[in-house]
């Protein structure tokens, strides 16, 4: 089919007379989530997201699938333990998608936190997990397996375990779990008006297309219980649902930047992931292999009020996380030269007071709340970790309003993991099997039957095969070429120039126009397109 065939055939269940039991607004991990699990119980499932699947924070996180280590320190032993065991839950489930990763925290003489505080709260770490991840080194044992730490003053440094993903691929998996079981998930749908009855309740929404600038139709969707799952932009479908003016609102959502650093492995070769206190503030950072890369972040800031546009990181964020990987390793001398690429997302943190008593964006809790508001249910907050968890949460509200099917047990998975039959698989080498797995679950099967043999190998130097990229385009709703090379598979943030380089782009071209049925025409304006977009949000700001 050409893209615009896959887009009507994408469009097809708006056609649907009577009311949906529920519609989501949102395409991140949370509606994802929240779809997986209501379409689990039966219920009548559609998702929209005004653009691209995962397109917010949950392509721009820092990729940690962890408990929470910081939230023991400040007492919040909740957060904590649900974190921990939707952490080895999602390891169990989703093996090659969540891997496990190690963290090694260097300790230095008079520097804090000393080792045995630390390591105490490792200690409880592991005791709520159920598992035994903590080890410590002293410096005799460290300093051979990490040569390039610095070692003036050196004590030694301590272990722990937590997890890492593709975060963008993980909101695919759980979208197409949902979608096994009967729900519906559409992207550049836009919800630009809640629709209410005589008595102001919210029954719907007025969906208008925003897949190309020359597509304008609209759409009325009914449902009987509608969720805003919008993350950083929550507030503002809430007070269109309390036909409030923005004067008597007062908004829950504090909106916090995180921005992060790509380098290559071989300017800062690292094999676990290593965390440190920044010099001038003493804020936590990570410095962690990623997709055969290294990745420096993050940063935690106060965001200026969102609209609808990418986000960026700024020159004083690329010199602040360059100043913290410098201060840890000897010899390294990071530059601006050396960054390949960059992502910034906005976390929406629940803010617990008002503008003259906030604390710092660090220090803000990453619980997530859930309001009822004319038939509007919004959630926000929470963490990558614990999607499944808020989903529940959502769905217990959503019954003041809707009945739900109480049968299925909470502790349900929300992974299957039918094992593939297509005989290209077993010629695969098994870390590859593995991470295919992880990745595509169900939708493995149909990826192998789609793929050529020639493309069962490697794009460049990434771990992405070539096959994925034309299963993406036939199948997962691709209308630009970012939501290719930036979600669907992340050659965009590891490649040089955001995978616009010669060995890349000629087979690239190929694949989009076969399976999207772009011509030249169509093509170049989609590379233009997705360069400018790059250079200002992906790669460095200008000095």
């Amino acid at each position: 089919m050409t893209q615009t065939q896959q887009r009507q055939h994408a469009l097809t269940p708006l056609s649907r007379t009577e009311p949906w039991d529920m519609l989501i607004i949102g395409g991140g991990i949370t509606g994802a989530g929240i779809a997986r699990e209501a379409a689990k119980r039966g219920l009548q499932v559609l998702l929209i997201e005004q653009k691209d699947f995962s397109w917010g924070t949950s392509s721009r996180s820092s990729k940690m699938v962890h408990g929470g280590l910081r939230y023991i320190a400040s007492g919040d032993y909740k957060t904590t333990v649900l974190s921990v065991r939707e952490r080895e839950r999602m390891l169990k489930e989703a093996g090659g998608l969540v891997n496990e990763m190690h963290y090694m925290m260097p300790h230095y003489k008079g520097k804090f936190p000393p080792p045995w505080m630390f390591n105490s709260l490792l200690r409880v770490y592991d005791k709520l997990a159920g598992k035994h991840y903590f080890r410590y080194f002293k410096k005799d044992a460290f300093s051979p397996l990490n040569p390039g730490i610095k070692q003036d003053k050196l004590l030694g440094a301590s272990q722990f375990s937590d997890a890492v993903t593709d975060d963008s691929r993980l909101v695919m998996r759980v979208l197409a779990e949902a979608i096994h079981d009967g729900a519906q998930a559409i992207n550049y749908l836009k919800a630009e008006e809640l629709l209410k009855n005589d008595q102001g309740l919210v029954v719907g929404a007025r969906l208008v297309d925003t897949s190309t600038p020359q597509r304008s139709e609209t759409y009325e969707v009914y449902a009987k219980v509608v969720v805003s799952a919008t993350g950083a932009w929550a507030d503002d479908l809430r007070l269109k649902a309390l036909s409030k003016t923005s004067s008597d609102f007062h908004k829950q959502i504090r909106p916090s930047r995180g921005s992060h650093l790509v380098i290559s492995q071989e300017r800062l070769p690292i094999e676990q992931a290593f965390t440190l206190l920044h010099p001038v503030d003493k804020r936590a950072l990570f410095v962690f292999p990623w997709e055969n890369r290294t990745v420096i972040g993050t940063t935690d800031l106060d965001h200026p009020p969102l609209d609808e546009q990418e986000v960026g990181i700024t020159n004083e964020e690329v010199d602040y996380l360059l100043q913290a990987v410098n201060g840890l390793f000897d010899h390294t001398e990071l530059s601006r030269e050396d960054i390949i690429s960059t992502w910034a997302g906005v976390r929406p943190l629940i803010s617990e007071g008002g503008d003259g008593k906030r604390v710092s964006p660090s220090k803000e809790k990453r619980d997530h709340s859930v309001w009822l508001d004319n038939n509007l249910v919004t959630v926000s907050g929470g963490k990558l970790t614990t999607f499944r968890l808020i989903a529940l949460d959502v769905l217990e509200i959503c019954q003041q309003v809707l009945p739900i099917d109480n049968n299925v047990a909470i502790d349900d998975a929300v992974f299957g993991n039918p094992l593939p039959s297509n005989d290209k698989f077993a010629q695969l080498p098994a870390p590859l099997q593995h991470r295919l797995q992880g990745f595509y679950g169900r939708q493995l099967d149909q990826l192998l039957e789609l793929a050529d043999p020639q493309e069962l190998v490697p794009v460049a130097d990434s771990n992405t095969l070539w096959a994925e990229l034309r299963f993406a385009a036939r199948y997962e709703q691709v209308i630009h070429l970012d939501d290719l090379l930036l979600r669907r598979t992340r050659l965009g943030l590891i490649l040089p120039q955001g995978a616009m380089i010669d060995s890349v782009t000629d087979k690239l071209q190929q694949i989009c126009q076969t399976e999207l049925g772009w011509d030249q025409q169509k093509w170049q304006q989609e590379v233009d397109r997705y360069k400018a977009l790059w250079q200002n949000y992906y790669h460095l700001p200008a000095a």
